[in-house]
């Protein structure tokens, strides 16, 4: 990640998600549940800032923080979309801007906002436009991370909740079986140059810690928990049971990052205070 990543230039703007003043406050707040906190914190940007978002734990290599969360539904027919947060237009020193952001998401206090995702050149993608036109699905891509997606699923097919039916059986030989059933893709990317690539899990374990955190409760969805998919680090894509070399770093049970050894904790989630990227004019 290059220093302007960390840094972006500096406007006098501040956005706080509610009730957050600063780091050293953040710092100090109490955790229930799975949510714990990790911080970074450094001067805002025009159109991005101080943010606060819950994201898949960082729990070795180089990277800064974790990987944001996408908050998950899924529709009548069992497919899984990722919930965008409300656009609405404020005012800010005089002009008009629209920006997506939800206070007290689904009654869980947690403010969520499309800054989670303005970060290694996310921000300038289409998706990532407050009205940028799309259903919202999570989609398989042309070369999914999984045997079990290549053998089912066609590029531009939806996730459907059918398609992890051995969720709490399946395994690779990577890592131990039964922990959940994963699957790659993209979203907000129809029609668009750049791709928001995603992954997803369906894990019992996501199902038991749901039932006493709020924040899981109003983001998860069937034991289904997705986050945007590239690496705090050097923006690369990391995955969770692809590399068999994940086992030398304790990460065959993690997701892992082939590029320079960044671990994850997909059943880990946690508050992360850091800079969002402005997105462009």
């Amino acid at each position: 990640m290059s220093e302007s990543d960390k840094y972006p230039e500096d406007s006098g703007r501040r956005r706080f998600v509610k009730g957050v003043v600063g780091g050293a406050t953040l710092a100090g707040v109490g955790a229930t549940g799975v949510a714990g906190i990790n911080s970074a914190t450094s001067s805002t940007g025009a159109g991005g800032g101080t943010t606060q978002a819950f994201a898949i734990e960082n729990t070795a290599g180089p990277a800064p923080r974790g990987m944001p969360q996408i908050p998950i539904e899924i529709d009548e027919e069992g497919y899984l979309k990722g919930v965008w947060p409300e656009v609405k237009t404020v005012e800010e020193n005089g002009v008009s801007i629209q920006i997506a952001e939800t206070e007290d998401y689904q009654g869980s206090g947690v403010t969520y906002s499309s800054e989670w995702f303005q970060y290694c050149g996310v921000e300038s993608y289409a998706g990532i436009e407050p009205d940028y036109d799309s259903d919202n699905y999570f989609i398989s891509g042309s070369n999914p991370g999984y045997d079990w997606q290549s053998e089912e699923l066609s590029e531009g097919d939806r996730l459907n909740v059918s398609m992890f039916e051995d969720y709490q059986s399946w395994g690779n030989g990577i890592g131990a079986s039964g922990l959940g059933k994963p699957a790659t893709g993209r979203w907000r990317s129809e029609d668009a140059e750049d791709t928001i690539p995603i992954q997803v899990i369906r894990s019992p374990r996501i199902e038991q810690m749901a039932q006493d955190d709020p924040w899981l409760q109003a983001s998860t969805d069937q034991g289904f928990v997705a986050w945007l998919n590239k690496c705090t680090h050097f923006c690369c894509v990391p995955g969770y049971k692809q590399a068999e070399d994940a086992a030398k770093f304790d990460a065959a049970d993690d997701v892992y990052c082939q590029c320079h050894q960044s671990v994850y904790d997909p059943f880990s989630l946690v508050e992360t205070l850091f800079v969002a990227r402005p997105r462009p004019e």
